[in-house]
Parts: structure tokens; C-alpha cells; sequence
């Protein structure tokens, strides 16, 4: 749901916004600390956070929450093929973020791969645990 939320707010905000944002939250920081190494990172991504890259960020995070949202509804209710469908889902994104990654080197791509290992992993124990309880 987050990230159905962070995909419609890229897509509604401008990135000149954005970088006005950062600058904001960070420059209290780097007047304190100019070598301040998250402000100034989050400072300069801000300023060269492209329009290509606003909409790539905002339809995959719209894309990947409205998904993970369906399989959600679909393993609160019970169906077992949400289980397999969920694994499957998560690791076709993760697999195409480490690819992105490669090249772009997005620390929120692996933020959002780390992210999608610890859902994984929290869906297979459930999944076994189903199994287990409907075998016995």
C-alpha cells in the first residue's frame, strides 16, 4: 500500500518539488555539517532526479504495490495459489531490480530488493505452515 502511494505521489509532484523537498529537510544539516554524507547524497540525487527517472520510479512502485496488493487479498483469503503466485511475483521484481541495478546503482532499488527477500521468506513460512496444518 505504501508504495501504491509513493508511485501516485511521483506521479503528481513535480521534480523540481522533490529536489525543493530535500533541500528543505537537508539544508539545516549541511549548514551544521557540509560533509554530511546522507544529507549531501540525498541533496545531490534530488538535484539530478530526472523526469525519466520520476516516472520509471512512479509507474514501478504503483505497479509492484498494486500487484503485491492483489496477492495480499488473495493469501488473506485463503487461496493457495496466491502462495506460489506471491514467490513467483517477487522474484521476477527482484530479479529485474538487481538487473536495473547493474547499471544504475540505486541504493532504493536494493532497499526495495532487501525488502521483497524478507516478504519472500515471510510468505514461504507461511506457505509450509498451510501445508503442514492440511496434511495433518
Amino acid at each position: 500500500m505504501i508504495e501504491c502511494i509513493g508511485g501516485i505521489l511521483l506521479y503528481l509532484v513535480t521534480t523540481d518539488t522533490i529536489a525543493s523537498w530535500v533541500n528543505m529537510f537537508t539544508q539545516e544539516e549541511l549548514i551544521e555539517d557540509p560533509n554530511d554524507f546522507i544529507a549531501g547524497y540525498l541533496s545531490q540525487t534530488a538535484s539530478q532526479f530526472s523526469l525519466d527517472s520520476k516516472e520509471f520510479y512512479a509507474f514501478y512502485l504503483l505497479s509492484h504495490g498494486l500487484i503485491k496488493l492483489l496477492l495480499v487479498i488473495g493469501l488473506l483469503r485463503g487461496k493457495l495459489w496466491a502462495y506460489p503466485a506471491s514467490l513467483a511475483a517477487l522474484g521476477a521484481f527482484m530479479a529485474y531490480q538487481v538487473y536495473r541495478y547493474s547499471y544504475t546503482h540505486s541504493p532504493g532499488l536494493l532497499a526495495l530488493t532487501v525488502f521483497d527477500v524478507i516478504v519472500m521468506w515471510l510468505i514461504w513460512q507461511e506457505w509450509k505452515a498451510v501445508r503442514r496444518h492440511m496434511a495433518g
